[in-house]
């Protein structure tokens, strides 16, 4: 039988303010790396839910999305174990809440705060090339309403016809 291939879905927060934009420090295969707050789609959760959750694991800050920034998809070969992946990536822009008293996600070493020149020096530390990709998206003003992603309601188990949980 052939092997289903399938893009990993993530989802990622581009955060500015005061000319400054928001980074996680994170441990991984490759070494420490930077990152916008991103991560995975998990079951059962709309893209802007997910958003949210990773924001918050990763950063420990609330974080209300309010635009899409873009939806991008990128390979990428691990120097280290030589495995392929593919990721498509929804990067949304927003603003941030209240921040929380409590641990940053797992592998997560720091958040912290840099400038546009900055990220673009510092590329070869990037977790991935759409960092730079998202970043310099916001910074030409590329914005898309979030109305155009739906979420049918079978996602969170719910029939849309009779409102039964199917799960």
């Amino acid at each position: 039988m052939t092997a289903i291939w399938k893009p990993a879905v993530t989802v990622a927060a581009v955060v500015e303010q005061d000319g400054l934009f928001l980074l996680v420090e994170e441990e991984t295969s490759e070494g420490l790396r930077l990152n916008q707050p991103a991560g995975h789609l998990e079951a059962n959760e709309s893209l802007q839910q997910a958003v949210i959750r990773e924001t918050l694991e990763e950063t420990a800050y609330d974080f209300s999305p309010n635009a899409l920034l873009g939806m991008y998809m990128s390979r990428q070969i691990s120097s280290r174990t030589g495995e392929e992946s593919t990721y498509l990536r929804f990067a949304f822009t927003g603003q941030l809440g209240q921040l929380h008293d409590q641990a940053l996600d797992h592998g997560i070493v720091r958040t912290l705060w840099l400038s546009h020149q900055q990220i673009i020096d510092c590329q070869d530390k990037h977790r991935s090339p759409l960092v730079l990709a998202c970043v310099n998206d916001y910074v030409s003003g590329k914005r898309a309403p979030l109305s155009l992603l739906y979420t049918h309601p079978a996602v969170f188990g719910i029939n849309e016809n009779n409102g039964i949980n199917n799960a």
